[in-house]
């Protein structure tokens, strides 16, 4: 009898740990967000913790609780966002279509993000890449974006393998790739371009395509 009881408990422990887990994952997720929008409208270094504390309502010290300093938070967020981008290269890349739609597909998938989340990617952009000095310690190198940078190897190599991408320096073809849909987005941004990214995918998927293939 008492094994079952013991047997019971632990069951109910169990249950309850893996409930709290979810509910603070779920907390976390909500502090990222929130604090993507607020550095995208305020700027990284204008944006403090108290700031996401007061947007979210939540005290200060219960913020720490989750993140023990912005820049642990801004490691997080970069982590996050390629987990994001990664699941759905994945997706591209599992699918059963030839080099040239999968191009397509990335861009229209990336211009999409860009449009329905676009401090996703303004993150990106504008504070990962630009401020290198944040995530030097644990963030060296590709080492916070590995799930996204991961696919896009996958989608290179698949694409040498079948003939069509031209076997490379994956750095070359990283930037060249990376560089015209970045251009595009903060361009985009700025007000400049006269139309949607939408209305650009073909020709920028056409462009990325004839610059990779053999």
């Amino acid at each position: 009898m008492l094994f079952y009881i013991n047997r019971s408990i632990i069951r109910y422990t169990l249950k309850i740990g893996k409930l709290l887990s979810e509910k603070k994952q779920a907390k976390k997720e909500l502090i990222i967000q929130c604090s993507l929008e607020l550095f995208a409208s305020k700027g990284f270094y204008n944006t403090t913790i108290p700031d996401i504390a007061k947007a979210l309502k939540m005290s200060v010290g219960n913020m720490y609780n989750y993140f023990k300093s912005k820049d642990v938070l801004a490691k997080e967020i970069i982590k996050f966002i390629s987990i994001y981008l990664g699941e759905k290269l994945q997706k591209i890349n599992e699918e059963d279509i030839s080099t040239k739609e999968k191009t397509g597909k990335i861009v229209q998938m990336y211009f999409k993000i860009a449009m329905i989340k676009p401090e996703m990617i303004d993150y990106f952009l504008r504070i990962y890449l630009s401020n290198r000095e944040v995530f030097q310690n644990g963030c060296e190198g590709m080492i916070c974006v590995n799930e996204f940078v991961t696919e896009i190897m996958i989608y290179f190599e698949e694409g040498v393998k079948a003939g069509d991408l031209r076997d490379q320096d994956f750095f070359s073809a990283f930037g060249l790739f990376m560089g015209y849909l970045g251009g595009m987005v903060f361009l985009k941004g700025e007000n400049i371009l006269p139309k949607e990214l939408d209305d650009y995918v073909e020709d920028i998927t056409e462009n990325i395509y004839k610059a990779l293939s053999v």
